[in-house]
């Protein structure tokens, strides 16, 4: 993993409501969909979205679209290569 890709996720890690994220991804069998993540962080869908996106970006979760829903999940190997990278620093 290049620096530029550490950067990004930890850009994504460093606001509280992402990593609210993911630990309710977590908590869920590793796979939430979108409105429950809005109800169970009492936040808004267009900031809930905002935040996915995000996260999206650097690649730490993963949508699943089934049906008109998605469904997202942990993206575990780049979890693991970001704290193997940082080990390194």
């Amino acid at each position: 993993m290049n620096l530029k890709q550490v950067e990004k996720i930890s850009k994504a890690l460093s606001d509280v409501n992402r990593l609210k994220i993911l630990q309710a991804i977590q908590c869920c069998d590793d796979k939430l969909e979108c409105s429950t993540i809005t109800a169970s962080l009492n936040l808004s869908q267009p900031s809930v979205s905002h935040h996915i996106k995000k996260l999206v970006d650097a690649e730490l979760i993963e949508p699943q679209k089934e049906g008109r829903f998605y469904f997202y999940s942990l993206n575990k190997s780049v979890m693991e290569n970001y704290l193997r990278a940082l080990k390194k620093l």
